[in-house]
């Protein structure tokens, strides 16, 4: 159990992607705009991550070390062609939102790098649970970012989540504040802005967690001596 805790630990927090590898920033910055659309983004990944993770540990030792990359990259394309198809059957209009960005899962380097480092060196099971809570810890960064961003940017939450969810989603929507619009969120510097908060954030509690976790020493007792000089009568 303390192996899967760890990895669990890994993916989510100590190891975030997103947060503490900082890769697969692009679509991470670029997406976030609505809870919807990182929603989206964040499940095709996540699907990505453990199909990839675990095909790879399952041809590990067939496949040479001269074409371990690319064949891996092959891996992930054909997990992404599978992600991409099933989002333009089932939720068409937020795969029309996305465009570009699912086939751009390829180069996200947060899946190839795991995949090398980690999926390609360990069993099946360890490496579906890795590649599981690494796509876990990635899309909670990305719905996390995209919610602050709607929130601050439109001052609503859970809009357009039709696009996902059909029709019976269209009254989801929280509206927070009635005709606000602050364009600095919603555009990408905004992004930039939200994301810097949320790694600081997150140094703050490991920094404090560190501080906490530390020992603490009782500070050393001095004895003063008096020296007494008196007179004898």
């Amino acid at each position: 159990m303390s192996q899967w805790r760890e990895l669990a630990r890994s993916g989510l927090w100590s190891n975030n992607p997103a947060l503490v590898q900082l890769l697969g920033l692009c679509p991470l910055l670029a997406v976030s705009g609505s809870i919807v659309n990182a929603l989206g983004l964040a499940l095709a990944t996540l699907m990505v991550m453990v199909g990839a993770s675990t095909a790879i540990s399952l041809i590990r030792h067939q496949v040479p070390t001269a074409v371990r990359l690319p064949a891996f990259v092959m891996v992930i394309a054909a997990f992404v062609t599978c992600a991409e198809l099933l989002m333009a059957a089932y939720a068409y209009p937020l795969y029309q939102v996305l465009g570009i960005f699912i086939p751009l899962i390829v180069t996200n380097c947060a899946i190839l790098g795991r995949a090398d480092a980690f999926a390609s060196r360990q069993p099946v099971l360890p490496a579906a649970i890795d590649g599981l809570m690494m796509g876990l810890g990635f899309g909670a960064v990305l719905v996390l970012l995209g919610a602050l961003r709607e929130l601050l940017g439109q001052g609503t939450l859970f809009s357009d989540m039709a696009l996902l969810f059909g029709p019976q989603a269209a009254n989801w929507q929280l509206t927070i504040a009635d005709d606000y619009q602050f364009l600095f969120f919603i555009l990408p510097p905004g992004a930039f802005f939200v994301a810097g908060m949320l790694i600081a954030l997150k140094n703050v509690i490991d920094q404090h967690s560190v501080a906490r976790a530390r020992p603490v020493t009782a500070a050393p007792r001095i004895e003063r001596r008096v020296r007494v000089t008196g007179t004898i009568k």
